[in-house]
């Protein structure tokens, strides 16, 4: 009830002839013909009474402010057909019907205020992301802490302990600042509008609060959650030295970040710029309809015109405009856009302009990027081979832990995965432990697993193109090339130790990289062949070559079924775009159902296969999916560009139209179903209540819905067709 009672009154503020129409009914009803200064003819009007004045001067203001509104449509470029009304309310008043002119004016505010309903109903999801968006910042003021790399002067302020990172030694933020207390909460920070931010200031994010900027997270970790930039549902935790977006909502302690962005150029403010620009935008759809409520006009006046020169009553002109209503043109079809738009945002997916959820709907090619886009980020582990014959104790849990961990430290491409997989290795290796299962020798008890909850690294070394090393719970760690894991620390392959059984001679030991060739050779052969989309690392533990782990681009767990639902669509063509080797590609492609692969290319070819497809006669229109960044210039050249990202790259994309922002390759299929319902359903409502303002116009022709009824049809027709345009708020796809 008390939402009932908000909702009313809202739409009385925006809306205030609404409350004047409906009081207007009380004197109209109470003392309509009440005339105190008698007799007094008015040409056209004859002699109102009272509530009959009160009602003409309603109109007259109607009639002032719709004309005044026409105009200023007719300014910014958009027709003003309100004509209808203004027409049907004049004609009400000439022939002295002044309860349907109180109709129509109540018709005229409520239909205002059921399109200001409509289209804040439409906007929700947009709304939501920018009422959310952070308004201020809490700054620490505290000595010690101040912009990064700032030297303030001489020894006596603490600037030759300075550290780079803006903190000096003797000042740190006490724990109290890290665990949320309420000394942190309310004595070190000044609240500040986080227009005045500024990167390098340093920031405190209570619990529960809107993280204000783009920064580096100084806690130690943090958990937030990323649902309103990237729709991602479960809190991800994150660590000293992470990204942190605006935008993210903290978790249940506070936080302390140093600002690396103004708030204008912060993720969460190019997210609002992109659906900023999509609620201004008109798709070229909403733009016809404004012309074809031209044509209705001069059809409704037609038949109204006819209707009273063939009957020679007046009232029937009345009778049949008061049901001529364009409002299924001018509000139905940019509330099933503005609606659609909202449902895509909620989905995570943000688009530039309503013109491109028109475009979308009639997608009918398809390019995908390859790595990123149609697999993985990164490649990932798919197996560890133990070398035959290497003599070792350790298992493949063993390898990928150690290696994992040294890996760690690299930014080499296969690192990632390496990584992820030791996290994993080592958990299973925890678990065994818990169980009771020792399958190392009494002597290696200091293995992760056997008693050791994190490992103990040291000496980490990394040797670009080659490979790292590093000291893991006392044992060398080498992982890279077969030549790097393989080679001992003075540079040489120990022929004696990695192939046992086979004679060192002379020759071998001078014969240098030949005999280093002929060795790596023989080892890949007891390890087998990779297959084409493979690749490897080896791995040495200890001097001992023992191991490989074989990494490869794996598709998207989704791939192969967002694609399938692209054909189930009607999307006719699926192709790949990919610098990659063309055998790998066809892996890829045939594991995700494609058929169409073009491999090997450099950007100008995939600008050049998109092009083509592009200026091809009956195309239809193109999409091109990719990361936003690498592939910014084919993006370009596709009739819709979609970029795909994680929320943590820049949203505001110049080359795509349309953003992905939680990294979910089903969000494909979904914006063109999406786009497809919103469209279908505009038409629906717009045809729906075309047609039945026609039937009631001829029908008032003939005298058959009195001017009062017509006036309240009207309205009904209006409600049915904007709540309709509304049904595409609905996930019914």
């Amino acid at each position: 009830m008390r939402k009932f009672i908000y909702l009313c009154s809202h739409l009385c503020v925006q809306v205030p002839l609404l409350p004047i129409a409906v009081l207007t009914v009380i004197p109209l009803a109470v003392c309509p013909s009440w005339r105190p200064w008698g007799a007094a003819d008015i040409p056209i009007l004859g002699n109102p009474g009272v509530g009959q004045w009160i009602v003409i001067i309603v109109v007259a203001y109607t009639i002032i402010d719709t004309v005044r509104g026409m105009i200023d449509d007719l300014r910014h470029g958009r027709v003003g057909v309100d004509l209808l009304a203004v027409v049907a309310i004049a004609a009400t008043v000439a022939v002295q019907e002044y309860w349907a002119s109180w109709a129509v004016v109540l018709m005229i505010s409520s239909g205002e205020a059921i399109e200001e309903y409509a289209q804040s109903k439409a906007e929700s999801s947009l709304t939501a992301l920018m009422t959310a968006a952070p308004q201020t910042a809490h700054v620490v003021r505290r000595p010690g802490v101040g912009v990064a790399g700032v030297n303030t002067g001489d020894g006596s302020d603490g600037s030759s302990d300075d550290r780079g990172d803006g903190f000096r030694k003797v000042a740190a933020l006490p724990s109290s600042a890290a665990s949320g207390s309420s000394d942190a909460a309310t004595s070190h920070y000044d609240t500040v509008a986080v227009e005045s931010v500024t990167p390098g200031d340093v920031l405190i994010v209570l619990p529960g609060e809107t993280v204000p900027v783009d920064g580096e997270l100084l806690s130690g970790s943090a958990t937030l959650d990323l649902s309103n930039i990237n729709g991602e549902p479960v809190p991800r935790g994150v660590f000293a030295g992470a990204r942190v977006m605006s935008g993210a909502v903290n978790g249940s302690t506070t936080l302390t970040m140093r600002a690396a962005e103004a708030a204008r150029d912060s993720q969460y403010q190019r997210i609002l710029a992109l659906v900023a620009a999509a609620q201004d935008s008109r798709p070229a759809v909403v733009k016809t309809a404004d012309v074809l409520a031209v044509p209705f006009t001069v059809l409704a006046l037609a038949i109204a015109a006819v209707a009273w020169l063939v009957s020679g009553v007046p009232t029937r002109f009345a009778q049949v405009l008061v049901l001529a209503t364009p409002c299924p043109l001018l509000i139905a079809a940019p509330v099933a856009y503005v609606a659609g738009t909202g449902r895509l945002a909620k989905s995570g997916i943000l688009i530039k302009t309503q013109d491109v959820l028109e475009n979308l709907g009639r997608v009918t090619h398809v390019f995908f990027d390859k790595t990123g886009t149609l697999t993985v980020k990164q490649p990932q582990v798919t197996r560890v081979e133990m070398l035959p014959g290497a003599g070792t104790h350790l298992n493949e849990d063993h390898v990928l832990m150690m290696a994992g961990v040294v890996e760690t430290y690299s930014v080499h491409i296969l690192a990632k995965g390496i990584a992820k997989a030791g996290t994993e290795a080592l958990s299973r290796l925890h678990r065994r432990f818990e169980e009771g299962q020792r399958l190392c020798p009494q002597p290696d008890a200091d293995w992760p697993g056997h008693g050791r909850d994190y490992p103990v690294v040291k000496h980490i070394d990394e040797d670009a193109g080659k490979g790292i090393s590093g000291e893991v719970n006392g044992h060398k760690v080498r992982v890279g090339r077969l030549s790097f894991a393989a080679s001992s620390e003075d540079g040489f392959l120990p022929v004696e130790r990695i192939v046992p059984g086979r004679a060192t001679t002379d020759g071998d030991r001078q014969s240098g990289k030949q005999g280093e060739g002929r060795l790596a050779d023989e080892i890949r052969t007891r390890f087998g062949m990779l297959a084409p989309d493979e690749m490897a690392s080896y791995v040495s533990v200890d001097g001992h070559l023992i191991a490989r782990i074989v990494l490869r681009d794996v598709p998207r767990a989704n791939a192969k079924s967002a694609l399938a639902r692209l054909r189930g669509l009607g999307v006719a063509k699926l192709s790949m775009l990919t610098g990659d080797k063309r055998s790998s590609a066809a892996i890829i492609a045939s594991e995700v159902g494609i058929d169409d692969v073009h491999a090997e290319l450099f950007p100008e070819d995939k600008v050049a296969a998109v092009t083509t497809a592009t200026v091809t006669p009956s195309r239809g229109v193109t999409m091109m999916v990719g990361d936003g960044v690498n592939d910014a210039p084919v993006l370009a050249a596709a009739d819709i560009g979609m970029a795909m990202t994680d929320g943590t790259s820049t949203a505001a994309s110049e080359s795509a139209q349309v953003v992905i922002m939680n990294d979910d390759i089903a969000a494909v299929p979904r914006a063109i179903a999406i786009a497809r319902r919103t469209k279908r359903v505009m038409l629906q409502a717009v045809l729906a209540g075309l047609a039945l303002a026609l039937i009631g116009m001829v029908a008032a022709a003939f005298n058959l819905i009195p001017v009062v009824v017509g006036a309240f049809l009207q309205e009904a027709i209006d409600v049915v067709s904007i709540l309709w345009a509304l049904t595409a708020l609905l996930d019914r796809d």
